[in-house]
């Protein structure tokens, strides 16, 4: 059973204007110019508008919401090495959005004639229905509440992304130096954050590996027909 789209999207809404009132807004010119201008290159290949915002946060991560919403926080920009790994990061997150995974989890989780009440919890997000509900969202690390996507959802979700991410003109290649850097990056630490709820699989850069022929066809396509975006990282 899916709750309905007007429904999962006020969720995503009311989550992120949550967000923006408890996290600082980075007003730092080159993050946002460079998250601006990945995300817009992306974005075009939809045809939709989406809300971009980095928030200032060292930790490396990312999330897209529901109601055409993205996330980045600062530490992973500082984490990436240019911009094709930005974008495989945003190219994902979009793909759980697309995939309606949120909304997969919601259904599986409450009734939805409880929607209702969901959409005002996430404006108390230290209850536990409002943590519950971050937590279907993807953004529940936020406040203690960790709900992994499934493999077949991660899984899913890097293959929209890497494709998405190639139709804009960037590097699908790089996708594998992204997840390969995020490894390295929690050896030794706790599991970062991103990675705790996005688990990182060794099936994963397999899979990426065995459908980069068709992303780099998709990637080659975009290349000669113009699109060769140039989003400088600070």
């Amino acid at each position: 059973m899916f709750m309905p789209d007007a429904q999962i999207n006020q969720m995503g809404l009311q989550a992120f204007d949550t967000l923006k009132k408890e996290k600082p807004v980075s007003n730092n010119s080159q993050y946002n110019q460079v998250a601006t201008c990945i995300s817009q290159a992306i974005i075009k290949e939809l045809g939709d508008n989406w809300e971009v915002v980095v928030f200032v946060d060292k930790s490396p991560n990312a999330f897209a919401l529901p109601g055409n919403k993205i996330g980045i926080y600062t530490g992973m920009i500082t984490l990436v090495d240019n911009q094709d790994q930005l974008a495989t990061v945003i190219g994902h997150e979009v793909g759980h959005v697309l995939a309606k995974h949120s909304n997969e989890r919601a259904s599986q989780e409450m009734a939805v004639n409880q929607g209702m009440v969901v959409i005002q919890a996430m404006g108390s997000p230290q209850s536990a229905l409002g943590q519950t509900a971050f937590g279907l969202l993807g953004v529940g690390a936020e406040y203690g509440i960790l709900m992994p996507y499934s493999r077949i959802q991660e899984s899913e979700a890097d293959i929209i992304g890497v494709d998405l991410m190639a139709k804009a003109g960037f590097d699908p290649r790089q996708s594998i130096g992204l997840w390969q850097k995020m490894e390295q990056a929690s050896q030794g630490q706790q599991p970062i954050e991103f990675l705790s709820t996005h688990p990182a699989h060794a099936t994963r850069i397999q899979n990426l590996e065995q459908h980069m022929p068709q992303a780099m066809d998709l990637y080659q396509q975009a290349q000669a027909s113009g699109k060769h975006p140039e989003c400088i990282k600070p």
